[in-house]
């Protein structure tokens, strides 16, 4: 009996190491890597400039669904702090700290993590984000989604009907209707959305299929009228090329990436965040000087 619970055992721990193995989060986990920590201050950076997308990534032909409109964030607080989510795979937990220490310092936002490792949009049958999602919105709210997927998602996606290999038309319409029914759950919840892009990575083929992704997403938040951050300006040298140890502002350079040559360090997860924290704060009226007040008269001449 036992030597069966031991064999059972064996086969489901080899099925585990198999699925990680499938996923640059699950491959990231099964090394161990870790987030090197920084500063503030050296991750700082000018906000990043739109980037031209390649034309291996077409745009999805895919309809623009209706949504509910969106209250903007600088009246909804009126009836409160912000609840901002954090949504994505492991990237999107690194990003979820460097947001979460932009906006500490802003009693009116509250940053919280929504993210999973080696989660995506692509793989449904092993974790369905859109269920997911409306189920962790039901449980808790949110004003503000802030989104990052793509890491995991380089591979095929089974629709029931068909399944599409990564890159061809197929997929990037599949890829795009995917996208765009989590934005409709959000909107439709009259939540703010705002979705961020992948950074450039390491490896050329990885970062050839990262920037694929990118191209269809970008797409997709023009087509639906959603604020995109795109963070590959941020992630590249002078050339446009990967490098680990990036220039601040101020002309120090810092290392900005992990060993795997895809996760950021936690300075360059800052680097990332900032233009974010910025947006959020530009939308909700929270980069403005309060109005000045009522004009204090001259104090009255003593009576001689």
């Amino acid at each position: 009996m036992r030597a069966g619970i031991n064999a059972l055992t064996a086969i489901f721990l080899i099925g585990v190491l198999a699925g990680l193995a499938l996923t640059p989060d699950g491959r990231a986990w099964l090394r161990h890597p870790t987030i090197l920590l920084g500063d503030r201050a050296a991750a700082s950076a000018p906000l990043p400039t739109s980037v031209a997308v390649p034309a291996a990534a077409a745009t999805a032909t895919v309809p623009v669904p209706a949504t509910a409109p969106v209250v903007p964030l600088s009246a909804r607080l009126a009836d409160g702090p912000l609840r901002i989510g954090v949504f994505g795979d492991s990237m999107a937990d690194g990003l979820y700290a460097g947001l979460y220490r932009e906006l500490q310092d802003e009693p009116n936002l509250k940053v919280s993590k929504f993210s999973q490792v080696s989660t995506g949009l692509t793989r449904y049958d092993y974790v369905n984000i859109q269920a997911r999602t409306q189920a962790q919105l039901d449980e808790h709210p949110v004003d503000v989604a802030v989104l990052l997927f793509g890491t995991n998602d380089a591979q095929g996606i089974d629709t029931g009907d068909d399944i599409h290999r990564f890159g061809t038309d197929g997929w990037k319409a599949a890829y795009g209707r995917r996208i765009d029914d989590l934005v409709a759950l959000l909107r439709g919840r009259g939540i703010a959305v705002y979705w961020v892009g992948l950074p450039r990575m390491k490896r050329d083929s990885l970062d050839e299929q990262m920037m694929l992704i990118n191209g269809v997403v970008e797409a997709r938040m023009r087509a639906l009228g959603v604020p995109y951050i795109q963070t590959v300006g941020l992630t590249s040298n002078d050339d446009g090329d990967y490098e680990a140890y990036l220039p601040t502002a101020g002309g120090r350079r810092v290392l900005m990436r992990a060993g795997d040559g895809i996760h950021m360090s936690m300075a360059g997860y800052l680097r990332m965040s900032a233009p974010v924290a910025a947006m959020i704060r530009r939308d909700a009226g929270l980069d403005r000087a309060p109005a000045p007040g009522p004009a204090t008269p001259p104090p009255a001449e003593p009576a001689a």
